[in-house]
């Protein structure tokens, strides 16, 4: 394995897990009305063009990585679906 892909594969994983503190507090607290849904859906949208691009070039660590971050960022986006407070 190249340092280079080594170099990817971490900043891959740190980009990945970087939005599971954000979950965690979620799913804790119930409450996500200071998250940006589009802010989630813009990295989702990223995320699944870099999964497109991974497959294209078959790059399994830029497949991998942007998948795993496609499915944490879908799973919070949900949580902000299901916990935002309905409007009065």
């Amino acid at each position: 394995m190249e340092w280079t892909d080594v170099l990817g594969i971490v900043a891959g994983i740190c980009t990945t897990v970087s939005v599971v503190p954000q979950i965690r507090k979620a799913w804790k607290t119930k409450k996500v009305d200071d998250v940006s849904p589009g802010m989630f859906a813009t990295l989702m949208v990223g995320v699944g063009l870099w999964v497109i691009y991974g497959i294209t070039q078959n790059d399994l660590p830029i497949i991998a990585t942007n998948g795993a971050s496609l499915a944490l960022n879908s799973f919070m986006l949900y949580l902000m679906l299901r916990y935002r407070k309905k409007e009065k």
